[in-house]
């Protein structure tokens, strides 16, 4: 097998992994509005994995989140706003926020970040479901202060223990690759 046909397994098998992740740890937290570790792990993915390998762990997840709700698939209309609210993550960390690195940092982001992805909602709801704007923002302000705060607490006091325990298991599995020989 070549050695581009092996990294491509294990880059499949890594994403499905992680996806998989997102996804049980979401339906574990659905029963709670808007707490979940998913902005933690998707920051994790990012900063360890990259832009490309986290874009297919976010692709994948929305889908798979979408089909197995607890609470039945989301509305076709609600699907992009999925997609691009969590898309945000990695594009925001491959660009402008690069080069943060801090659990403040990032922990701010998170914060900001629970707002921002309520808001990505917006132009659906409103023009396609006719929801009106100002009860619409009143009613959701309650949910993006939980998962701003949630965000917070979650990058804050996690984002470096996960990140190095990610790192060092990703590094002993490349180690034993070389080892290995394969």
């Amino acid at each position: 097998m070549a050695i581009n046909q092996k990294q491509l397994i294990k880059d499949t098998a890594l994403i499905a992994i992680c996806a998989a992740v997102l996804l049980v740890q979401q339906m574990a937290f659905s029963f709670l509005p808007n707490v979940q570790l998913t902005t933690l792990l998707v920051v994790i993915y990012a900063k360890v994995l990259g832009f490309k390998r986290t874009s297919l762990i976010v692709i994948i997840h929305v889908l798979a989140y979408n089909i197995l709700s607890p609470f039945g698939a989301v509305t076709p209309i609600h699907l992009p706003s999925m997609f691009i609210g969590w898309m945000l993550i990695p594009i925001s960390l491959r660009t402008f926020l690069k080069k943060v690195e801090s659990p403040m940092g990032l922990a701010t982001f998170g914060l900001i970040f629970g707002f921002v992805y309520g808001w990505v909602y917006i132009p659906a709801q409103v023009f396609f479901i006719g929801s009106p704007l100002i009860p619409y923002l009143m009613m959701d302000i309650p949910f993006e202060i939980v998962m701003g705060i949630t965000n917070f607490l979650t990058i804050y006091w996690l984002y470096l223990p996960l990140k190095k325990a990610f790192a060092e298991q990703l590094d002993k599995f490349e180690q034993k690759e070389k080892i290995d020989g394969r």
